[in-house]
């Protein structure tokens, strides 16, 4: 039988640990007033827009150079859901100028986008309880890159 000491406690330290999980942050996101995370966004992400409150999340990310010419996967925490996300990259990034290669909604949604050399991979899924409403993950990789499989020995 479970007293009420006990119960109570439990339900202390559930409290606790959900308002400190409330207070956690998603990891080396950008900081400042919305402009300023706005702008050192653009210089890593170039013409990559993203949605609006959306923050990088620089310990998933791995971005190698900046602005139009960076390459490797920038993991995003957004404010709106999935469907909103998608429905954003598959209105906005045509009007920028990219070219939708294909796309398709589903639980997690693909929409792949080209613009002169460059390829972009986007990503949406649903976000955790308590965490962003959804997380985007943005490849970008030069279109024609000669990529070869490992040579075994």
């Amino acid at each position: 039988m479970i007293k009420f000491r006990t119960l109570k406690f439990s339900a202390h330290a559930l409290f606790l640990a959900t308002a400190l999980g409330a207070c956690a942050s998603s990891g080396d996101s950008p900081s400042g007033s919305p402009q300023e995370v706005q702008e050192v966004q653009s210089q890593l992400l170039g013409d990559m827009l993203l949605p609006q409150g959306a923050r990088l999340n620089g310990s998933d990310s791995i971005i190698i150079g900046r602005g139009n010419e960076w390459v490797g996967r920038a993991t995003v925490n957004a404010l709106q859901g999935a469907t909103d996300v998608y429905a954003f990259f598959q209105s906005e990034y045509p009007k920028n100028g990219w070219t939708t290669v294909t796309a398709v909604k589903a639980k997690t949604s693909i929409l792949v986008f080209t613009k002169a050399d460059r390829t972009a991979t986007i990503e949406v899924v649903d976000g955790s309880l308590g965490g962003p409403k959804s997380v985007i993950v943005i490849t970008s990789s030069p279109k024609n890159a000669n990529v070869q499989a490992p040579v075994r020995k």
